[in-house]
């Protein structure tokens, strides 16, 4: 997994938008530490978190599981924009075939658990759609073979209020392993002037 930080919203444009509603723009110090600690006070401390809703952050996510895609649907205060299969799946045509006494090759294409029976089972499924696209089968008919540990990459954006909820919820000991994962790493791609307002987010020791 490879978490990639392409943007991100300035502290400065939250703290306006905050001074907005008291017209108190001369006491901003353009995003330092005032402005920061008035982001903290009233968008977590005051709890008028929609203020937050002016950061957005847009991430880059590769080698994540169609599985862990599945999670993030369910956050539907973000924009995911996704690896196309219909397009992609050539990718496989020119490949030979797969099989387990060969697991490095099919890593380049699935997300192993670490539980033997699972990653077989996931390499001969990774196979036999290799082997429905020699076929000639249309993408959008061999696409229903994919199994859930197959890699996809997308653009993921989202705004402060909405990744601290995300944060929160997929860094906990009960998320799926993987999504914690991504938690706690998109914390850790995230500017270090802006790690203050997602710190009381994480849940446990992060990786």
């Amino acid at each position: 997994m490879k978490v990639t930080l392409h943007h991100h919203t300035p502290l400065v444009i939250c703290a306006d938008a905050i001074r907005t509603c008291w017209q108190s723009f001369d006491k901003s110090d353009n995003g330092g530490e005032k402005d920061r600690e008035l982001i903290d006070r009233v968008g977590n401390k005051f709890k008028h978190a929609s203020t937050l809703e002016h950061l957005v952050y847009s991430f880059y996510l590769e080698g994540v599981s169609r599985a862990l895609l599945q999670e993030l649907a369910r956050h539907r205060m973000a924009s995911l924009s996704v690896k196309s299969t219909r397009y992609t799946l050539k990718e496989l045509k020119e490949e030979a075939p797969f099989s387990i006494d060969h697991q490095s090759r099919a890593e380049q294409y699935l997300v192993m658990t670490g539980v033997d029976i699972v990653d077989e089972m996931s390499i001969r499924a990774l196979e036999n759609l290799r082997t429905v696209l020699v076929q000639g089968i249309s993408n959008d008919r061999a696409k229903y073979c994919l199994p859930e540990s197959y890699k996809t990459e997308l653009t993921w954006t989202i705004n402060a209020r909405s990744l601290q909820n995300f944060i929160s919820l997929r860094s906990d000991k009960a998320a799926l392993w993987e999504i914690r994962d991504l938690a706690n790493r998109v914390f850790e791609t995230l500017p270090s002037e802006h790690r203050y307002l997602f710190e009381n987010s994480l849940k446990g020791e992060h990786l």
